[in-house]
């Protein structure tokens, strides 16, 4: 008789291992979410309903959810390319620049709206320039709010896609070059189905990161009601009016548009994986 080798792992056994698993993701996420859903169903679906379609909470849910899907796409294309760039050149400063992609990760979001807000200010450095060659302020609308999610999500897109563009096999690029391709070809073909389920991931983790922000919007944006009111400002208005019905429905309502909009890109990403033979 044949035995068959028991392959080890240094991870206890699945039962163990899914247990602890089930019991972190429920006290993490599913048991603060539930609490969410549970108060939205006691206040009930028609309040929820009511509150979420204010002419004040939409204004604020489309600015939401608009300027962080503009700042995820942003943060796709360019932080491909910056990922690109510190991977396959070598140039002074690389090390610099490869370490600063991380600030946003280390600073306080808090630290970083003073930071922005100081620098496109109308008497800004970056601001004073704008009013005075451009004619457009910066700071204190939705150009800063754009700005500051930006900023916030750039370093999950270029570190969602360095690793894997350090895997990337140059001598596929040779070989397409070989055969006569353009170079346009080449990153059509053979680079971009590499790299498109994982830049689909860091645009996720953007996107998610963008419209949950709030510490490093709250100081550029100015906070005018219709104009440039984020919705975790109005979230927080509300807890501290003491309206946690009102707070619950508009947490209710932005979850629900994330859902949505992550699902989405959820089915891209695996659409993309199975066309480039990667699932």
């Amino acid at each position: 008789m044949r035995r068959t080798a028991l392959r080890r792992s240094p991870i206890p056994g699945f039962g163990l291992s899914m247990g602890v698993t089930l019991a972190m993701l429920s006290i993490i996420v599913l048991l603060p979410i539930g609490a969410l859903l549970l108060r939205g169903a006691s206040y009930g679906p028609a309040n929820v309903w009511s509150v979420a379609t204010e002419p004040r909470v939409l204004a604020a849910l489309l600015l939401s959810f608009r300027l962080s899907l503009y700042a995820a796409l942003f943060n796709l294309v360019f932080g491909v390319l910056l990922a690109w760039v510190l991977v396959r050149y070598r140039f002074p400063g690389r090390r610099l620049i490869d370490a600063a992609v991380d600030l946003p990760f280390a600073l306080p979001t808090a630290v970083a709206g003073i930071a922005l807000t100081a620098l496109y200010a109308p008497k800004g450095a970056f601001g004073a320039l704008a009013v005075e060659y451009f004619g457009t302020r910066i700071a204190y609308t939705q150009i800063g709010i754009f700005i500051a999610l930006v900023f916030v999500g750039l370093p999950f897109v270029v570190r969602t896609v360095q690793p894997v563009i350090e895997e990337v096999d140059r001598q596929w690029e040779e070989v397409s070059a070989t055969l006569g391709a353009s170079r346009f070809y080449t990153i059509r073909r053979v680079v971009l189905p590499v790299l498109l389920p994982a830049a689909l991931t860091g645009f996720a983790l953007s996107l998610a990161r963008a419209v949950g922000e709030y510490g490093s919007v709250i100081f550029i944006a100015g906070n005018l009601p219709m104009k440039t009111e984020i919705a975790p400002l109005l979230i927080v208005i509300r807890l501290e009016q003491f309206d946690y019905d009102g707070a619950a429905a508009i947490g209710i309502a932005m979850l629900l548009i994330a859902f949505a909009m992550l699902f989405l890109i959820n089915i891209i990403q695996i659409w993309s994986r199975r066309r480039s033979g990667h699932v």
